[in-house]
């Protein structure tokens, strides 16, 4: 699932491409991605037709795209899901395979959701163009300006969670996913086990602000990916994936002792850690 510096790249390229563009069609091809606007996809098209976007905002891994007004109007809520994409395209170009919904743009160009496996969605947010209701209960993600360190610090210390369910938990930090989550946790040498109580203050600042370096790092090369399915609105890959040291990297050497990188099953998914390095929690 595209994590926070994914979704980031997805938000800006949508600014860049789409903000004053009044929307003068939308055909849902497939009623699965708005299955959240009760009235049906017929009054999701009606809605959004004659609308134009304005601001284009995130919180964790969800965006949307305030309508008319930025202050006080009503919003486009966008979630990626595993496979989403949110692309721009000139009329002419063929229809993708899984495209599921297109927005006929003024400006001569078509914003499309394409998803393969269709977990994502869109749906509108009334009043929701500075924060959507449906998402007010995330907490902040680490690179926005008012995220509050100490009060994360003090959560965390608080917790008897493993320190990596609590990087996965959206109601502590916004954004954090599985990849940066390992990667986060490598680069400040704490195993993903270690429960929250057992951390002292400057190590939970420090892991902090590891995951900020790792996503900063992965904004700048355009997010992280192993297949075709995240690309940003052009269609393009990122390729973090070439700077990761421990995700994904089982049986290859630690970067820092050389020692072979562990897999273990984690939450029906993987972590990956330096069995060296990052010294898993006493019984």
């Amino acid at each position: 699932m595209p994590e926070l510096p994914e979704v980031e790249v997805v938000r800006r390229g949508l600014e860049a491409h789409v903000l004053d563009s009044v929307i003068e069609g939308v055909e849902v091809l497939h009623p699965r991605p708005v299955r959240r606007h009760l009235p049906g996809a017929a009054d999701f098209a009606r809605a959004l037709t004659g609308r134009r976007f304005v601001a284009a905002r995130r919180r964790g891994k969800y965006l949307w795209l305030a309508l008319d007004d930025a202050d006080a109007g009503d919003a486009m809520l966008v979630h990626l899901g595993m496979s989403g994409q949110m692309l721009v395209q000139r009329p002419e170009v063929a229809a993708e395979r899984h495209l599921r919904v297109r927005f006929g743009l003024d400006s001569g160009t078509e914003l499309r959701f394409v998803d393969q496996r269709m977990f994502g969605g869109l749906a509108l947010s009334p009043g929701g163009a500075v924060v959507p209701t449906e998402i007010a209960h995330i907490a902040l993600d680490p690179l926005d300006p008012d995220f509050d360190d100490e009060a994360f610090v003090a959560r965390v210390r608080r917790s008897a969670s493993g320190i990596k369910r609590i990087l996965l938990n959206q109601t502590v930090i916004s954004g954090v996913g599985n990849i940066y989550a390992d990667e986060g946790l490598w680069r400040a040498q704490l195993h993903g086990e270690k429960p929250g109580t057992a951390l002292t203050r400057p190590q939970v600042r420090l892991l902090l602000d590891a995951v900020r370096n790792v996503m900063t790092s992965a904004l700048a090369q355009g997010g992280t990916s192993f297949d075709a399915l995240y690309v940003n609105v052009n269609g393009e890959s990122g390729y973090f994936d070439r700077s990761l040291d421990a995700y994904g990297q089982e049986g290859r050497p630690c970067g820092r002792c050389g020692t072979a990188i562990r897999r273990v099953a984690f939450m029906n998914r993987s972590s990956y850690f330096c069995p060296r390095c990052q010294r898993g929690p006493r019984l």
